[in-house]
């Protein structure tokens, strides 16, 4: 067998009960073969491989905290340490019920890549918990950030690990995060990252992953003769990277008609109401069913659905393996022209893979969300050198960032054969960087 297969069979046999885990190996190792074969001898005999698809730490901890009813709860703390070949580890916080060591080195395995992508001295890691921030009071997410942070901390540190917020983790929990670990380590310092303006945030960090993948959106269409000016958008998910990812596209001149929570969808035909979606879902953390009090015109369904809605363009922003190959083929039916990926895997290889053979442009998540991470690294220079840059100087070096990435992924898979397969030409370029650094510092 050929060495991108016995280490698909080993990493398959070592972690037979993490599919999302599986699943982003196999996707990243496929993609590679060509690189991969044509240093198949040197790669081998130094176990790149082996040592690219096994953390270099993971840690799993209980987070024990006491509710409004004085009753204890006990959860679920991970941090999953990937690879620090070119950077400290950087990788957000995920608190949903989900989480398990699967999601958490699927997550962190992505991160390697991603981190690479930006041209940025970062790493890749991942941490998260099953807590559910969800219906707690504020006293409750605190006891819990609280709990958990007293461990984290000793694994991490401004020039260690710098995790970030992620699903379930906004301002208000890394507020509480922070807090904890100045506390405990005694020291101030960029440790997180999505922190609130007053303690040392950045502008635009907020908005950054969402106007990152229309940045690269907007160029991908471009460098293939199209203009987003114009265009239907749909769009999965209503958290901060669907929110922002709107946000833009409005700007641009596009139309999002839709948007999804976990209890099913919207879609107004119009556009969809920014300023409403932002007083239900950042002010009154309310359920997207409430849209229709703002613009009754709406139209609310319960479940899945956005992806079968006429597009020209889809943005998956919610969740892993949300669009499945059922709905690319309602997406082909209907004319889409491109998907880009703002969460990260939202689309099952099998879907991928039918988008691909139909033609539809399609940026995979590793590069095409890969704006927070980004903005997250300029945070991490601007704690460092105790400065604040402005808004526009910050989104300035994002969009040039973004821009970077697709032509990163672009020239890679020409360079490689695969013109126009951006999966193949995001994880070559990702990869390439990664190896070069693992290669120059010894087997460690």
């Amino acid at each position: 067998m050929s060495y991108v297969d016995d280490v698909l069979a080993l990493v398959q046999k070592k972690n037979a009960s993490e599919p999302e885990f599986l699943q982003a190996v196999e996707e990243v190792l496929n993609s590679l073969r060509p690189v991969i074969e044509a240093n198949e001898e040197k790669f081998r005999k130094e176990a790149l491989l082996e040592r690219l698809t096994e953390p270099e730490r993971q840690v799993k901890f209980r987070v024990p905290w006491v509710d409004d009813n004085g009753q204890v709860q006990v959860n679920v703390g991970y941090r999953v340490q990937f690879n620090s070949a070119i950077g400290p580890y950087k990788g957000g916080i995920r608190l949903h019920p989900s989480v398990n060591i699967g999601i958490i080195k699927f997550l962190g395995f992505e991160q390697i890549f991603k981190n690479s992508l930006t041209g940025l001295p970062i790493g890749g890691g991942k941490g998260g918990s099953d807590f559910d921030p969800k219906g707690k009071s504020d006293r409750e997410v605190m006891a819990f950030c609280q709990s958990f942070m007293t461990e984290l901390c000793r694994h991490i540190g401004a020039d260690t690990d710098v995790p970030a917020g992620d699903i379930g983790t906004g301002a208000r929990e890394i507020g509480y995060m922070f807090g904890q670990y100045k506390r405990i380590r005694n020291l101030y310092e960029g440790v997180l990252t999505g922190k609130g303006l007053s303690y040392g945030g950045s502008l635009a960090r907020k908005e950054a992953t969402g106007y990152g993948l229309l940045y690269l959106t907007e160029e991908m269409l471009k460098c293939n003769g199209h203009d987003i000016k114009g265009k239907t958008i749909v769009l999965s998910g209503a958290g901060n990277v669907a929110i922002y990812a709107a946000e833009k596209a409005a700007e641009l001149g596009a139309k999002v008609v839709t948007m999804s929570d976990s209890n099913g969808w919207i879609y107004d035909a119009e556009g969809i109401d920014l300023n409403a979606i932002k007083e239900l879902k950042e002010v009154k953390r309310a359920r997207l069913s409430e849209y229709k009090n703002y613009r009754p015109n709406a139209e609310y369904h319960e479940g899945r659905g956005v992806f079968g809605v006429k597009c020209d363009i889809a943005l998956p922003c919610a969740t892993q393996n949300e669009l499945l190959l059922e709905d690319a083929k309602q997406l082909v039916a209907n004319g889409c022209i491109a998907v880009a990926e703002g969460a990260n895997m939202p689309t099952t290889l099998d879907a991928t893979k039918y988008l691909q053979r139909n033609k539809v442009l399609f940026a995979p998540g590793k590069a095409a969300n890969a704006g927070g991470v980004a903005t997250s690294a300029l945070e991490m220079s601007q704690n460092s050198e105790r400065l604040s840059w402005s808004f526009e100087e910050v989104d300035a070096k994002l969009h040039d960032i973004m821009v970077n990435i697709f032509h990163s992924l672009d020239n890679a898979a020409k360079k490689y054969g695969a013109e126009g397969d951006y999966v193949a030409g995001a994880n070559i370029a990702g990869f390439e960087k990664v190896v070069d650094a693992m290669l120059a510092q010894g087997v460690v």
